[in-house]
């Protein structure tokens, strides 16, 4: 059994004795009990968006949606994966580069007939094209 000093709240050797309740207050947080851990992240306010980008983020996202619905091809997964890394930057960034956009715009040229068809695929080449200029 461990010995606990007099208000120390401490046993034998520095370590707590078993039973012990500790609270800590940790800027607003508070930890209750042995061995617990609080993490607070504060994230930044996301990044400003110019509305040609929120733009191609929504297409893109309709265009993802409509995908679902699409029997998957490796050119729709390919598609899929290039969709996904543009939504990931525009979030991240507020914006996709001139890289991702071209990859995106050779990634919808090699899905082909489907996003042809889908509007979504149309407001997407069409959102990509307005940001490469043409």
């Amino acid at each position: 059994m461990a010995e606990q000093d007099n208000g120390t709240g401490t046993g034998t050797g520095g370590e707590r004795a078993r039973g012990d309740i500790r609270i800590t207050n940790t800027g607003g947080n508070v930890t209750i009990g042995d061995h617990n851990t609080v993490t607070h992240t504060v994230y930044g306010t996301p990044p400003d968006r110019d509305p040609a980008h929120e733009e191609l983020l929504l297409a893109v996202r309709r265009l993802r949606a409509d995908l679902e619905g699409v029997v998957p091809t490796e050119r729709t997964a390919a598609l899929d994966a290039e969709l996904s890394d543009a939504e990931d930057e525009i979030e991240g960034t507020g914006r996709a580069d001139t890289g991702r956009l071209t990859r995106l715009r050779r990634a919808l040229g090699d899905a082909g007939a489907v996003t042809g068809i889908l509007a979504s695929g149309v407001a997407v080449g069409q959102a990509v094209a307005a940001l490469l200029g043409g």
